[in-house]
């Protein structure tokens, strides 16, 4: 067969270094840079295969996120917008690591158990982030494209969810809306003025938003964005690639862990502020107080803001739908709390990683889900969205229930349903603040974070541990779930769970109580019984104080 001539031809231009094995996870490949060429060439072949088989256009989205600026990554985003199924990532790892003589061999593997039509038409949108790395990889995934006849089409510099959402708009014909970057800001910019509009006399101090953009993509993005706001979010944008390293003392991960703002940035008390990752995809709010205290507002909190505000709005709408909120074992109890208890939402906790989130709150009709690092959205179910449609254009209803259905429609259309949006969720949270009249203080205080810790125990094999329960409780090796009961129950409100990495021989260790005293120790004592029963490797785990 010709074409597999072309991949032949074109595969000795994109050689795969030989003993090297790399996984696709959660997050694709993602290593350093000068091992990427031949897995970007293979996973062009890969999307114009899948491509095929779904008779669709596939994303390839070139970033490592938050990662050094010397990785990079690469992922592949399915039809609607979602990330690629489960099946295809175990192609995509096979595919990756066969040896340059079995290529072909590989290629015609998949052909044949997904019985793929190689005469079906192929379409590829390919985007890359800011790193000096990305173009040659991004070219890398085009060749890979070519060499199976596909059609590609390179968005050049964009977001990962604006691939995403791009994804999603070529698949419905432009139902979700206009398949180009420009579309993008327009769908977004438009929703989110129509919901502020109503919001009278906002203060430029209000509408004032300082901005980190971790010296990547999302930086370059907002500037381009700025005009369709129409002054109505006033950002002060730092970290704008223009001097600084990506991801290097900022973005949404460095101040997430350390828990201050980032490096070089002059932060006034009570100002409101937000930082992006380094592909946009993940946001954090924070301010520091009169005190000069730090104050962190992560996706826990976030969703406890927008699952409140959707709840009134369909009381307020006379909507009798279905609303959850999906979280991971690491979300804070005190928003557990809250929620079930205050704002009688329903909670449902999943397994770790964003795909498990997505899955389950698309079981709902409003299902809002944020990981605690700050990447998440809310899913619309097709009943609901009609709903709220046919509400806002009922002109015999009363003004109460049509002015939230006008509400609810216009935030449908602010949020990137298809994946975690850092502008997306930028212009939500601002939306939200700004008809509720409410400071980053008050959203902050809604409830108190329990303090915890969250501490890593390297073990020779990290298979010893098996959990069930949504990642809350361990079922081996024996005796620990007993362990860490027992434990727990020394301390006030307390609670802690491990579970292995999904990367590295660790084990991760999470422990809550009342106090950060109490915490600390608990999340210690947890993890001398992690050492002890499940074959810890190196020094025993010290106390923290």
């Amino acid at each position: 067969m010709a074409q597999f001539q072309e991949v032949s031809k074109l595969s000795a231009l994109h050689l795969k270094p030989a003993g090297l094995v790399l996984q696709y996870g959660t997050s694709g490949f993602r290593t350093n840079a000068k091992q990427l060429d031949h897995i970007m060439f293979r996973m062009g072949l890969l999307a114009t295969l899948r491509s095929k088989k779904t008779k669709a256009t596939i994303g390839v989205m070139v970033t490592a996120s938050h990662n050094p600026e010397e990785d990079n990554g690469v992922k592949l985003i399915d039809p609607m917008g979602e990330m690629v199924t489960q099946d295809w990532e175990e192609h995509a790892t096979q595919l990756a690591n066969a040896d340059q003589e079995d290529l072909l061999t590989a290629l015609k593997n998949i052909i044949e158990k997904e019985a793929i039509n190689m005469s079906q038409e192929a379409n590829v949108f390919v985007g890359k982030d800011t790193r000096s790395s990305s173009a040659s990889l991004s070219q890398a995934v085009l060749d890979g494209v070519s060499a199976l006849g596909g059609h590609s089409k390179d968005y050049g510099l964009v977001t990962t969810p604006q691939l995403h959402y791009v994804v999603c708009c070529q698949n419905t014909q432009g139902k979700y809306g206009e398949a180009t970057v420009e579309g993008y800001y327009t769908k977004f910019c438009q929703a989110f003025i129509q919901l502020t509009k109503n919001t009278s006399n906002r203060t430029d101090d209000q509408k004032h938003l300082c901005l980190d953009g971790a010296n990547g993509i999302g930086a370059l993005k907002v500037r381009e964005m700025e005009s369709h706001l129409k002054k109505e979010l006033q950002i002060s944008l730092n970290n704008d690639g223009s001097k600084g390293r990506l991801n290097h003392q900022c973005g949404a991960d460095y101040v997430k862990v350390q828990q201050k703002p980032p490096t070089g940035i002059k932060i006034n008390p009570g100002e409101r502020c937000c930082s992006f990752d380094g592909d946009a995809d993940r946001i954090v709010y924070y301010y520091t107080d009169s005190e000069g205290t730090f104050h962190l507002l992560d996706g826990d909190k976030m969703a406890t803001l927008i699952s409140t505000f959707l709840k009134e709005l369909l009381t307020q709408a006379g909507l009798d739908l279905k609303i959850a909120v999906v979280q991971t074992a690491y979300a804070n109890g005190s928003s557990t709390h809250y929620l079930e208890n205050t704002m009688k939402v329903l909670v449902r906790c999943t397994k770790t990683g964003v795909k498990h989130l997505h899955h389950v709150a698309q079981e709902f009709d409003v299902g809002v889900y944020f990981e605690a690092n700050g990447h998440g959205t809310v899913l619309f179910s097709k009943a609901a969205e009609e709903k709220i449609q046919q509400l806002a254009e009922d002109t015999n209803v009363n003004d109460e229930r049509k002015k939230a259905a006008l509400l609810l429609r216009n935030t449908i259309n602010v949020i990137n349903q298809t994946v975690g949006d850092a502008i997306s969720d930028m212009l939500l949270i601002e939306a939200i603040l700004a008809i509720k009249g409410m400071t980053i203080q008050q959203w902050d205080t809604i409830y108190t974070d329990l303090p915890n810790r969250q501490l890593k125990v390297k073990v020779a094999d990290r298979r010893v541990i098996d959990t069930t329960d949504a990642e809350r409780r361990a079922v081996t090796p024996a005796g620990l779930q007993e362990a860490i009961d027992n434990l727990v129950k020394k301390y006030r409100q307390a609670r802690s769970f491990v579970r292995p990495s999904g990367t590295e021989d660790v084990v991760r260790v999470y422990a809550e109580a009342d106090t950060q005293e109490s915490a600390d120790a608990l999340a210690h004592e947890v993890s001398l019984a992690v050492y002890r029963l499940a074959g810890g490797v190196g020094d025993e785990p010290k106390p923290l104080h």
